[in-house]
Parts: structure tokens; C-alpha cells; sequence
């Protein structure tokens, strides 16, 4: 096996993920240590203690989110592994998040192995109480014993949040999903509502608002933000939701960021076309992506695995966030 540094340069990746990844292969028993100063050896063997190939199914919020970038990468990379993928043909939106329906539907599908996107609470309890392995991509899995991993983006909520207010912003509003509200609000919501009290700004419903999880209901949402008391900065999740909020103030003559500023809490590729440049919390799929690949191999071997793991988030200003002109 070639050395760490000659892998690193030609994967343009840091020596210690090298390591790291080079000490997992000698886990799996497809690498062999020498002694030192000696390359590993490549124990090809050692592959054949994985079972056949997995039945992964990946269970999503939503249909359309199959087709997010990382979604397409994470399916090709598990079959360049030997897995198949398995779309079920209902999301849990499909299904109402009934947990009875989602159960029925896991039920249903001859899979050995679920990725579940953005799992709300009770789901990612069930999946966990199953001798069925499940890794929750996002979703509120902490303190669960599942395998899961996605951004850590609660310094960037709140570092969003002082951005804004050093600008003049008190009414910020950000619209999440149910899943990220109820039955209390998740980690990164509660930091964006801790900044907001810590700069005396009374955080309540209006600052992160209910809302229906459908096209009339959001914007319905919308229509009445701006009523009466429109805010001046709005942060919003996803950035289908950010697109479509876009579209609205556009609709009504709202300009960004002179009358209200912007952020979505994810980055899009349609991004880079954008001007002015669209402010967002950016994060790497690759190391998650990996994280899974390394999950179902774990899986395969009968190895548990219920580790899991954040990668680091940024966020990234951009010209849909300016000075409040007036409020």
C-alpha cells in the first residue's frame, strides 16, 4: 500500500485522515502492518470476510430529497462497495410522519440496513429499538444508540444570529421544519433562540413561528409574517424553502437585503449563480458520505457500529444580509 504522504498528496486530503483511514482498512482486515518503516501490506483475504452486499434503503423527509448532490453520491458510492439501494417508493412526509405507517412501511421492504434523512424524534426511537441496523442522517438522534452523523451547525445558528443583530436586526425569524420545533425546539433552533435572549431580544413564537408543512401552508406563513409586523431578516431551512421565500418577496416587490436580509441554512450548488451571492452555513458531504460507506462495511461484517459522528460547518455571508434601513 502506498505510504501516508504519497496518499495524501494524491487525495488532497490532511495526513491524519490518511491515518485514520488507513487504521480502519487494518480494522477491517484488508490491510496488514509491517514493521516500521515498511509499507502496509494489502490482504485481499481479508475481503472475503464481508457477507454479501447489503439492501440499503434510504428512507427520506421528502422524494425529492433522493436527488440532493450528496443523496446521488452516497447511492453510488454504496453500490461501488457491492450494496444495492433501494428507494422506497413513500417518504415520511408521503406517510403523514405516522409512525405506524412508517413501521408498515419498513415492514413491507426487504432491505437489511436503512438510512434514515432526517428522522424526526419517535421515528429515530423506533428505528433504534430494532434489531434492524439504521444510521440517522441528521435528524434528532442524539442521545439515541444509533449510528448517525450530519453538520454541527449550532455555533454558525448563533453566529448568524449575532451577525444579524450587529446589523440592527431584532425581528429575525426562522422558519424550521415540525420536526426541528416539536416536541421542543432541536439544538441548533435553541441556539438561534438562546442568541436572541442573550441580546435582550425576547425569543417566542414569532421568532421561530408554526407553520404547516405544505405549499399553501408556507406560504400562508409568509403572507402573515408580513401582515403586520414583517420581519427584517429571516433565516430560513433548506434551500427549496429558501428559493420559494425568494420567489414570494420578489412577487410583492420586497427587496433583499434593503428591506429584509436573507440566510439559508444550507448550501445549494444553484449558489454560484446567484448575485448578489447568496449568505448560507456551508458544510462538506464527502466525510458523511464516507461515514455511511464505513457503516454499511461495519454492518456487513457484523460489526456494531452506533457511532456518531458531526462534521464541521461555516457560515458564509453573503450580499442577502445588509444594515437594517429601517424598521
Amino acid at each position: 500500500m502506498p505510504g501516508v504522504i504519497r496518499l495524501a498528496v494524491e487525495l488532497g486530503v490532511a495526513r491524519n485522515t490518511v491515518e485514520s483511514a488507513l487504521r480502519e482498512l487494518e480494522r477491517d482486515g484488508v490491510l496488514v502492518p509491517q514493521m516500521v518503516g515498511k509499507g502496509r501490506l494489502i490482504d485481499l483475504k481479508g475481503r472475503t470476510k464481508m457477507v454479501s452486499g447489503l439492501r440499503v434503503a434510504i428512507l427520506t423527509g421528502e422524494r425529492s430529497e433522493s436527488r440532493l448532490d450528496y443523496m446521488v453520491e452516497l447511492k453510488h458510492k454504496l453500490e461501488e462497495s457491492g450494496h444495492s439501494v433501494i428507494h422506497p417508493s413513500q417518504s415520511m412526509t408521503d406517510l403523514g410522519m405516522d409512525l405506524k405507517r412508517i413501521a408498515g412501511l419498513v415492514g413491507r421492504t426487504a432491505a437489511d440496513a436503512w438510512v434514515v434523512l432526517s428522522g424526526p424524534r419517535e421515528v429515530l426511537e423506533w428505528f433504534a429499538a430494532q434489531s434492524l441496523p439504521a444510521f440517522a442522517l441528521f435528524g434528532r438522534r442524539r442521545g439515541l444508540p444509533i449510528a448517525g452523523g450530519g453538520p454541527d451547525k449550532v455555533l454558525e445558528y448563533a453566529r448568524v444570529t449575532r451577525s444579524l443583530i450587529a446589523l440592527g436586526h431584532r425581528r429575525i425569524v426562522l422558519l424550521a421544519r415540525t420536526r426541528r420545533r416539536l416536541p421542543e425546539p432541536g439544538a441548533s433552533e435553541t441556539s438561534f433562540l438562546n442568541e436572541l435572549n442573550l441580546h435582550g431580544i425576547s425569543a417566542g413564537s414569532y421568532h421561530l413561528p408554526h407553520w404547516e408543512e405544505s405549499i399553501e401552508g408556507f406560504q400562508h406563513a409568509l403572507e402573515e409574517l408580513f401582515r403586520i409586523t414583517p420581519p427584517t431578516a429571516m433565516i430560513i431551512q433548506e434551500a427549496p424553502l429558501f428559493v420559494a421565500a425568494q420567489q414570494f418577496l420578489a412577487n410583492r416587490r420586497i427587496r433583499v437585503p434593503q428591506e429584509v436580509s436573507l440566510v439559508c441554512t444550507d448550501h445549494d450548488p444553484t449558489f454560484e449563480w446567484c448575485c448578489p451571492s447568496i449568505s448560507h452555513i456551508r458544510w462538506d458531504s464527502r466525510p458523511l458520505v464516507r461515514r455511511i460507506v464505513r457503516w454499511a462495511a461495519h454492518v456487513s461484517l457484523g460489526k456494531p457500529d452506533l457511532r456518531q459522528t458531526l462534521t464541521p460547518a461555516e457560515f458564509v455571508p453573503g450580499g442577502t444580509i445588509g444594515r437594517v434601513v429601517h424598521a
